[in-house]
This record gives structure tokens, sequence and C-alpha cells, in this order.
């Protein structure tokens, strides 16, 4: 395969896939051996279009590459889809989310520790969406289960790995779960704003891939293709209702 073909071939790979494709995969399906070829591809490619100016941009995205659209012209692709449903992520989920993002692995008493609240909801809003997993059982007693974020949750926040979230300090976790005692709240450091790397969206998927990172912490609605709004967490409405009480 010539140098232009695969190019061609490469642009549209990247524009068509609702996924990062890595290079190992770009080289299958365009059947080249050389894999430091198909690399040095993407690398022109992404120079090219950050170059001309493109409202495209290829994006290192959990090991593979992205098309994408550059963060300053999302206002247009929310213009067009402004009639979706939305669905946003609770500020118990996204707590949660960032709790598990840097302390993973972690359990679930771990992270109640931290909150001060149950996090049973978050949890299953969380698993549902595909932004963490089971990914073992501490060995201690009762071997409770250990939880990661994924895949999806780099591809969704744009982190090519999780050595691309944000530097923070000050964050200990107590591995003695305290007691859950009715109250407020206390402030959460807001991991997931400005200084994290936004998912723009994808060229192929536009719905599925709006910046999410930037979304949630403005506290914006994010489009999706279903029709489903968010519903409070369980166990937040549990601590809320011992409140009144």
């Amino acid at each position: 395969m010539e140098d232009l073909e695969l190019r061609k071939a490469l642009e549209t790979l990247l524009f068509i896939t609702d996924h990062p494709l890595p290079p190992e995969r770009i080289a299958q399906i365009c059947e080249v051996k050389d894999l430091e070829r198909v690399k040095n591809a993407v690398i022109e490619l992404k120079d090219h279009l950050d170059r001309n100016g493109s409202a495209l941009q290829l994006m290192q995205i959990a090991g593979g590459w992205q098309m994408a659209t550059r963060a300053e012209n999302s206002l247009w692709v929310r213009k067009l889809y402004h009639n979706k449903m939305t669905v946003r992520l609770s500020q118990a989920a996204i707590e949660t989310l960032c709790i598990i993002a840097y302390r993973q692995p972690i359990t679930r008493a771990e992270v109640e520790s931290i909150r001060g609240v149950e996090v049973i909801g978050p949890l299953d809003t969380l698993s549902e969406r595909k932004l963490i997993t089971v990914v073992g059982r501490r060995e201690t007693v009762g071997r409770p289960i250990l939880y990661g974020t994924t895949g999806e949750f780099l591809r969704q926040f744009g982190l090519n790995s999780l050595d691309d979230l944000p530097k923070l300090e000050n964050i200990s976790v107590d591995t003695q779960p305290q007691p859950l005692v009715p109250g407020p709240e206390p402030a959460q450091p807001a991991l997931f704003e400005e200084s994290l790397p936004s998912a723009e969206i994808s060229a192929a998927a536009v719905p599925e891939a709006v910046p999410l990172a930037e979304a949630y912490a403005e506290g914006a609605p994010v489009p999706l293709p279903e029709s489903v709004e968010a519903q409070p967490d369980p166990a937040e409405e549990t601590v809320v209702e011992e409140k009144n009480n």
C-alpha cells in the first residue's frame, strides 16, 4: 500500500469509528506489516489537521486513536442536538467516580469512609454507565469487592491512560469505614474541574461522545441518544429522608 493510499485509509477509518483504534488494529485492517509506518502515518495526519486549522483533531484515547471535533466548536454540536433528552450524573455519582479514579482499586467501604454516606446508588449508576467495574477482591476479612475505572471511562473523559489524570495532593483514604451519620456532607475536592481533559465529539458517534468531563464539571446536561432523565440516587434519598425526620 502506497503512503497516500494508507493515509486515505487511515483518515477514513478514524472518521467512521465510534471507538479508539490502536495502531495494531489499523495495521491489521490496512494489511500493513510495518507497525512503525502506521504510527508515523497517524502522527502525520494529526499534524496535518492541526497545521491546517481543521475543525477535527486526532486524540489518543485509551491506547488508541480517534477523530473528534475540537472543544471550541462544541457550541454547534450542542445546537444540533438541543432537542435530545438529557441525562447527567448526580453530584453523588461524580464524587464517587472521582474517588474511585484516584484511589483504585478501592472497596465500597473505603469510598463511604471518604464521602461519609452510603454509595450503593452511585456505584450502581456508574456500573450501569460502564464507567466503573469490579477489578478483584481485597485479601482481608470478608474479601470485599474492589472497584476500578474502565476503558469507557478513559474514552468518555478523553484520557489515554490513568496517568493523564491531573495530579492531586492531600487525598487520603481511611481504610476503616466510619459510622454513617446523617448530616451535611463534607465538601469534596472538585477532582474533575477545569484541568481534566474533555472527550470531544467523535466524528462518527456525536450523541455519545459529547465533552462529558466539561459538562459534568459545569453541571450542564449532556445530550444522549436515549430518552432518559437522571434519577436521584437511592442512597442519597435515604440520607435526605433521615435528615427531615
